[in-house]
């Protein structure tokens, strides 16, 4: 059987663990907090908004290592928990950024609903093969539903990347399958990493200092999120794009943040330097006040004098779908005009601007807020559609 809880032994050497990033992904109130709790022992959703309303609004984080049963480490498992609410879909495709592979969460007293099916688009957007479907919840319902809701998901997912995907009987609230789930995630392939000099995609960035610490023992402003290419290590002198947004003469300007790498972290683990893989938080030489609330949320950082210029102006390769999924109808996703405005997810960023040109499968955007471009970068395009921003679509910078 294999476990998940880590038993606190700080001589499990992290460096050198495989280490995949999962994402949670579903609809709303499918379960899937509840289930990366009992996958990890943590419950994400610790903003006080979120507790108020009981929904994910900002990316979760929790990380495992999953053992034998002779406790020898096995892999480390860093999951990201995206919001499933309709007004969210920014968020999660930030969240989708980040990821190698996926839990899709549906609940069996449910069925798919319209965010599963947006998940599942933004998914492919991202290029994400590896999945899991989690059928959740099937304690609530009769043996002959939960095998029709099996035989509706499969239906679902035909034609899709996630046809061949297992589909895994749970029930999250009850612990029942946790371990079947944990043995499917052994089974992911860890993604080929490509080496280079190290882009980390900035996911959260915060203050851990808590009121009243004292000045000798203030900690440099904190960046959470995941190493996409390279390794970085402790020491380091980095740059952070965009970076800070400031006013001058009545114009929005960014400006690049360079800071020292002071700590790298692993879940609780410090460790001198870290490899893709996992998500991590960079302790910096930063003043917290810069990387408080997220401040920095949405850049991207590397060496110093590596990262491509910021750009306000993009080029995309992109294809629509079919269909805007999302909705509680069917809607065809029609043709991009000018000067249409178009949200853009690059990375962990999210920006939205204006098309400016179109031809053929090639389309042109003046942007408002700019972006780090990498060519050949995956990049998630949303509609906005009745007043919620909806994917219809996908891409790759040119």
């Amino acid at each position: 059987m294999v476990v998940s809880k880590d038993n606190g032994q700080e001589s499990i050497d992290v460096e050198s663990l495989e280490s995949i990033n999962v994402g949670i992904v579903g609809h709303i109130d499918h379960g899937k907090t509840t289930l990366l709790q009992q996958l990890t022992g943590k419950w994400t959703d610790t903003h006080s908004e979120e507790l108020k309303r009981g929904i994910t609004i900002k990316l979760g984080y929790a990380d495992t290592i999953i053992k034998d049963d002779n406790d020898k480490a096995l892999r480390y498992v860093s999951f990201v928990d995206a919001p499933g609410h309709e007004m969210l879909t920014a968020t999660m495709l930030s969240g989708a950024a980040m990821i190698d592979a996926a839990l899709l969460i549906i609940a069996a007293n449910e069925g798919i609903k319209p965010q599963t099916r947006e998940h599942l688009m933004a998914l492919q957007a991202r290029d994400i093969k590896n999945i899991i479907i989690v059928q959740n919840k099937i304690d609530l319902v009769e043996e002959h539903d939960a095998k029709r809701n099996y035989e509706d998901i499969k239906k679902f997912v035909k034609g899709t990347i996630a046809e061949k995907a297992p589909v895994i009987p749970c029930s999250a609230q009850q612990g029942v399958n946790i371990g079947k789930i944990l043995d499917e995630i052994l089974k992911f392939e860890i993604p080929k990493r490509e080496p280079g000099n190290p882009l980390f995609v900035v996911a959260r960035s915060f203050d851990v200092n808590k009121p009243g610490t004292k000045v000798d023992e203030i900690k440099g402003g904190v960046l959470g999120g995941a190493l996409l290419k390279g390794e970085i290590k402790e020491g380091q002198e980095i740059e952070i794009k965009p970076g800070l947004s400031l006013k001058k003469e009545n114009q929005l300007i960014y400006e690049t943040v360079k800071c020292k790498v002071l700590g790298i972290f692993k879940g609780k683990y410090k460790i001198k330097k870290a490899t893709p893989g996992g998500s991590l938080a960079l302790e910096t030489s930063l003043d917290p006040v810069i990387t408080k609330s997220d401040n920095l949320s949405g850049c991207a950082a590397g060496l110093k004098n590596e990262l491509p210029e910021i750009s306000y102006n993009v080029k995309i390769k992109f294809s629509l779908f079919k269909e805007v999924y999302g909705l509680s109808g069917h809607e065809k996703v029609t043709n991009i005009k000018t000067p249409e405005m178009l949200l853009l997810s690059a990375n962990t960023s999210i920006t939205v601007g204006s098309v400016t040109k179109i031809n053929n499968d090639v389309l042109e955007m003046n942007l408002k807020i700019p972006i780090v471009p990498f060519k050949n970068e995956n990049v998630g395009i949303a509609r906005n559609i009745d007043g919620h921003w909806r994917l219809i679509g996908w891409g790759e910078i040119i």
